[in-house]
């Protein structure tokens, strides 16, 4: 593989001598197999070559005691080419260029793939409070997810109480109520309601667990929140076509993209539900496809519309990378992995922005909301709408209700009294 990119024998033969060369050679066909650009292959190798001589110099000469060089190899790369750097973030962008092919190599070399790096994420008060998160887990029954939530929420007062320099155990309820009045214009309703439950099974635990000496969570009043007190998103058909026109659809991004509004504003599809569809969810033959994966636990099939096959087998067959893995929509860039459903969201908040299309909190929801308005305005029942939309409770779809402009405007001319 080392001769598909490099030509002259004697360059070759320096990268096989040195005593990474066969682990350097495998990361170069793990690369290629990748998709990564024959540029990256050239920028990585020469730093690879020069970490094997810096462990080598280190006294290092297995791959176990190589990984303990990594972050003193990228300082010493820091320290060759980092003179230039004038911010913090320009100086970190040179440390990145020398660590991740080096991490890379190793966990190739060690485990055999190549793993995401992740930076590791500590849940607040741990030392105070080590037990509460087994406690959210055993206990209380919930999923990861939802641990998740626990720990953005806890962050935010473990910040404020070091900003305001107190402790845990000197907490009151002056100190709770001025935390909710700093966090609260920074948060949207359902946010300020969302933190301050958080807060209150914190406080709660902490009097169980006798880590307070009274228990404060009563200090923490729940903000007022109303069922359908909201208005859904919504843009209008005139602003799809508007959107879908700014995709350039010559591009294997773009022809991903269009794919994916096609199937968020057509099936009113969740960000998730669209990122775990598989090549396996498609019967081309029947011109139909399931979603396996919904909100509510159950699964939806759909027809297939001729537009949205048009997209999708534009994508498969000038877009998507050739991989075993089954899923159907990718990143563009390497290492070709699934997209992420926060990628999905971003690129519609991306291509509303480069229509013009102003609206409150753009992502994948906004097409959601634009389908249902869709259905709505075909003046399809509710129970109907929520069907479609994958709906596990009517009162789901109630919200919709409010946009209901014919019948509305009806009720308003006075002939709707029986509405």
């Amino acid at each position: 593989m080392l001769e598909h990119y490099f030509i002259k024998p004697a360059t070759i033969d320096r990268i096989r001598a040195n005593w990474l060369g066969p682990h350097i050679e495998h990361y170069v066909e793990w690369l290629n197999s990748e998709g990564y650009a024959e540029r990256n292959v050239f920028r990585r190798v020469p730093i690879l070559c020069q970490f094997s001589e810096f462990v080598q110099h280190q006294g290092a000469s297995d791959l176990a005691s190589a990984t303990a060089y990594v972050e003193p190899f990228a300082a010493h790369w820091l320290k060759l080419h980092g003179k230039g750097c004038r911010t913090d973030a320009a100086r970190h962008k040179v440390i990145e260029t020398a660590r991740n092919p080096v991490r890379q190599l190793l966990n190739l070399a060690l485990e055999g793939c190549v793993k995401p790096e992740r930076k590791p994420v500590s849940f607040p008060f741990l030392s105070e409070a080590p037990g509460f998160v087994q406690y959210l887990k055993e206990e209380r029954g919930l999923q990861p997810s939802s641990v998740l939530h626990y720990r953005y929420g806890l962050r935010r007062l473990d910040a404020y109480l070091t900003h305001v320099g107190a402790h845990l155990s000197e907490i009151s309820p002056a100190l709770l109520a001025a935390f909710v009045v700093d966090q609260a214009p920074k948060l949207s309703r359902a946010g300020r309601r969302n933190l301050c439950g958080v807060v209150r099974v914190f406080l709660r635990y902490c009097r169980r667990e006798r880590i307070l000496s009274e228990d404060l969570s009563a200090a923490v009043e729940m903000p007022q929140s109303y069922r359908l007190a909201d208005i859904p998103r919504a843009i209008t058909w005139e602003q799809v076509r508007i959107m879908l026109q700014v995709v350039d659809r010559r591009t294997v991004r773009g022809r991903r993209d269009y794919a994916i509004l096609l199937l968020l504003v057509t099936y009113g599809l969740r960000a998730h539900e669209v990122v775990k569809l598989t090549l396996d969810d498609f019967d081309w033959q029947q011109e139909r496809f399931q979603v396996p994966a919904r909100k509510a636990g159950h699964w939806s099939a759909y027809p297939l519309a001729t537009v949205v096959a048009e997209a999708i087998i534009d994508y498969l067959q000038h877009g998507r990378p050739q991989t075993t893995d089954r899923h159907l929509f990718f990143r563009v860039l390497a290492p070709h992995r699934p997209i992420t459903n926060a990628a999905v969201s971003s690129s519609v908040a991306d291509y509303l922005r480069k229509a013009g299309i102003h609206v409150h909190r753009p992502g994948a929801h906004t097409l959601r909301h634009t389908c249902v308005q869709r259905l709505i305005d075909a003046e399809f029942p509710l129970k109907t709408i929520g069907d479609y939309v994958g709906h596990r409770s009517p009162q789901s779809t109630e919200i919709y209700s409010k946009v209901a402009l014919s019948a509305l405007r009806e009720v308003a001319q006075g002939e709707g009294e029986a509405l």
